[in-house]
């Protein structure tokens, strides 16, 4: 019945009607719902509210670009895009093709005593290490039937070292790079990337074992900066740090077993800074190959910082002596 006083109204009802159309023929349309709702995937829910799409792989200018997960530093543009969500996958057949797509795995779990040659032959070919676990560890991460072994799926993109090197030197810019030797917390993981970004460092290398997870409790630590900067898993980081210094890069590790004060080392060049773990610091091995040791003075009672907060130190002791030549 239609209102000759206000004809807001008339629309308003007319509105209404419409939309309860629209309802009715979409309840009766199939849904495909279940198809995304698998079994073997369980998908963390997004507190920011981003979209769960896999981010595209092309710049806005249409061409491929390696740093999906960051790279953009001063002289070159921020790369711009929402992080896929962590995601776990779990049950032999899922994770087999998990290992197949160009999905990057950042964990792999598999049951103690447990033997399959195709994702072990799998994770072999894609450099993903597998850490054998008991079997009360994946029943605490999913009720669901895992058959043993569980992979989460990365929410970000690692890059390759030398192309990070490579783009450093075409923008013109001097390498200033950051590993971190089995830094295990995530949250003190998530505070470094973010003390990285700040600071100016082009990227952060892991290995590709004793690591912290990067997941929702990472990026949120870092307060977003984990979009703007490079990440690079490599497999072992005593051939990197030889690399390193065959591409024209000194490494420097802080350490508290050397008497080399930090403001008195020159930081100024292309550097590499390799920070340790929380418990045992950087390990012999690596320290016997770096460049320089440096130890960060503590005037207190207590004998160490934070590792995040001695991070924070020594990174802006290099951004102060490259902004004032020393």
């Amino acid at each position: 019945m239609e209102n000759r006083r206000n004809p807001r109204i008339n629309r308003f009802n007319k509105s209404n009607r419409s939309d309860e159309s629209d309802r009715d023929s979409r309840s009766d349309a199939p849904s495909d719902r279940g198809a995304s709702d698998r079994e073997y995937r369980s998908e963390e829910t997004r507190s920011d509210g981003l979209s769960d799409r896999e981010p595209s792989d092309r710049t806005s200018s249409g061409r491929k670009s390696y740093t999906r997960s960051g790279g953009g530093r001063p002289g070159g543009p921020r790369p711009q895009f929402k992080p896929a969500p962590e995601e776990m996958v779990f049950g032999i057949q899922s994770v087999i093709e998990t290992l197949k797509s160009d999905q990057q795995i950042d964990k792999l779990y598999m049951e103690k005593g447990l033997s399959n040659p195709d994702i072990q032959n799998l994770a072999f070919q894609n450099r993903v290490t597998i850490q054998r676990v008991p079997i009360e560890k994946l029943d605490r991460m999913t009720r669901k039937n895992h058959q043993g072994v569980i992979c989460l799926v990365s929410p970000i993109h690692y890059v390759k070292l030398s192309n990070v090197i490579a783009d450093v030197h075409e923008r013109g810019e001097t390498p200033f790079l950051l590993l971190l030797d089995r830094i295990t917390d995530v949250r003190n993981f998530g505070a470094i990337a973010r003390t990285a970004e700040c600071s100016g460092v082009q990227c952060i290398v892991i290995p590709g074992r004793g690591a912290a997870a990067i997941n929702s409790d990472a990026m949120k630590t870092s307060s977003g900066a984990l979009n703007h900067i490079s990440v690079c898993r490599e497999y072992d980081l005593a051939d990197t740090i030889k690399y390193l210094q065959d591409s024209g890069i000194r490494v420097i590790a802080c350490t508290e077993k050397t008497y080399r004060d930090l403001y008195a080392t020159d930081m100024t060049g292309p550097l590499a800074v390799i920070m340790g773990s929380e418990e045992d610091g950087i390990s012999p091995e690596l320290l016997r190959m770096v460049d320089t040791h440096v130890r960060i003075p503590l005037l207190g009672e207590v004998g160490s910082l934070n590792v995040s907060v001695a991070t924070g130190v020594v990174l802006y002791e290099a951004v102060r002596q490259r902004s004032t030549g020393r």
